[in-house]
C-alpha cells in the first residue's frame, strides 16, 4: 500500500514537473520531504522492533510476527523512502549547485553513513528471518539511537548552514 501511494505521488509530481517546469523545484524539495519523514520513521522503527524481537522464544508466533513486521516495513516503506530520498536529493543538489557548499559535504557524509546503516538493518532483517540473530536487545537499544543523531546533523547542516 505504501508502495502504491508512493508511486502515485511520484508520477503526480513528474506531471507536474513536466506541466509547470517553474514549480519543479518546489514539488521536488516536498517529495524529497516526505520521503525523507518516511525513511526516518521506518528506521527509527526498525531497530525498536529487534529489541522486542531479542525478548521472543524463537519459532514462537511472537518471532513470526516480527519477522512479517520487519520485512514489510523494510520493503514496502524503508527502502521504497530510501530511494526517493536519494533521487529527489541528488536533482535538488544539482539544482541549486548546494553540493559545493562545505555545508552539503557534511550532510552528504552524514546521509550515506545513514544509507549504511540502513544496509546493516537490511542483513539484520535477513539475520532475524533466519533466527541467526546474534545481538542482544541493549546492543539494538543503542543502534536505535544512531539514526536519531544522524538527523539531528542532517537538519542542522540543511537548516543552520554554518559553513
Amino acid at each position: 500500500m505504501a508502495m502504491a501511494i508512493g508511486v502515485v505521488l511520484a508520477l503526480i509530481i513528474v506531471t507536474l514537473v513536466y506541466l509547470y517546469p517553474d514549480a519543479a523545484y518546489l514539488w521536488v524539495k516536498a517529495l524529497h520531504v516526505i520521503a525523507v519523514i518516511s525513511w526516518m520513521a521506518g528506521m527509527l522503527y526498525l531497530p525498536r522492533l529487534f529489541v522486542y524481537h531479542c525478548a521472543a522464544e524463537k519459532g514462537s508466533i511472537q518471532s513470526e510476527t516480527f519477522k512479517v513486521m520487519e520485512h514489510r516495513l523494510l520493503k514496502a516503506i524503508i527502502t521504497p523512502a530510501m530511494m526517493v530520498t536519494w533521487a529527489a536529493g541528488l536533482w535538488l543538489a544539482w539544482k541549486t549547485a548546494a553540493y559545493m557548499d562545505g555545508w552539503f559535504h557534511v550532510k552528504f557524509l552524514a546521509v550515506l553513513i545513514l544509507s549504511g546503516l540502513h544496509g546493516y538493518f537490511s542483513k539484520a532483517v535477513r539475520m532475524f528471518a533466519e533466527d541467526r540473530n546474534e545481538k542482544p536487545a541493549r546492543f539494538w537499544r543503542m543502534m536505535n539511537e544512531v539514526p536519531t543523531l544522524l538527523m539531528i546533523i542532517i537538519v542542522i547542516m540543511v537548516i543552520i548552514k554554518p559553513f
